[in-house]
């Protein structure tokens, strides 16, 4: 079973914002454990006698804030962009997604639905192109808490029920599960990745995107993990 690590950056809401980022990154089951051990390593950084203690999330990191207060912003940032090279050097099969809605170009449509209705497709998408090359597999995507779960939940229902834009969700084996993302170092990834996406669309900064961007799902020189809506 591959599993879709998810989390939002940007507020829908905020006129502010001019961007609403999902995103995360899909790994086989059995890579799980060794990512997070990986991530556990980083967190221990800022309290080594109990760094279950610490939740590794980019805007707390990079602006200090909480129990971060007190560390150098150097430290920070760096633990940011070795967060993400676990990512970038774990396995090949291991894929980001990512759907970047500048929202007045969806307006009136809401961006958590347009976002979410690109990123499971393109999730489904992947796996039945794994299943193509005799290598089947299904799928769960897996959410922070607190990422809009009442309005994600009956959009999945639908997908797999009466379709979406592009057809029938066919490849999932359930309907998106929600953590605390304090329960899941891999959730804590996941937000870091659609930070690091938020922050190169947002604000022009693309110093932590390029950790990633190569590991966008592609298939013969077509990026299909990123979708950007202007």
């Amino acid at each position: 079973m591959h599993l879709l690590y998810a989390d939002e950056s940007g507020t829908p809401s905020d006129a502010a914002q001019t961007h609403f980022v999902l995103a995360g990154f899909s790994v086989f089951e059995r890579q799980s454990y060794w990512i997070a051990q990986e991530i556990d390593k980083i967190a221990a950084r800022f309290d080594p006698a109990e760094p279950t203690k610490v939740e590794l999330h980019g805007n707390p990191l990079k602006m200090g804030k909480g129990i971060f207060r007190r560390f150098p912003k150097q430290d920070r940032l760096t633990a940011i962009h070795d967060a993400l090279k676990v990512f970038s050097t774990s396995n090949p099969g291991n894929r980001a997604f990512a759907i970047v809605v500048r929202k007045s170009a969806v307006s009136p449509v809401d961006s958590v639905e347009y976002a979410f209705e690109q990123l499971a497709s393109r999730f489904d998408h992947y796996l039945a192109r794994l299943h193509k090359a005799d290598d089947t597999q299904r799928g769960l995507i897996i959410f922070d808490k607190s990422t809009y779960e009442t309005t994600i939940q009956t959009l999945a229902t639908d997908f797999r029920t009466v379709g979406h834009t592009w057809g029938v969700l066919r490849n999932m084996s359930e309907v998106p599960l929600f953590l605390d993302s304090w329960a899941s170092r891999l959730i804590q990834l996941a937000d870091l990745i659609a930070y690091a996406v938020f922050q190169k669309f947002e604000h022009d900064d693309d110093s932590l995107f390029t950790l990633i961007e190569p590991r966008f799902d592609s298939v013969g020189g077509v990026v299909h993990g990123l979708y950007v809506r202007t």
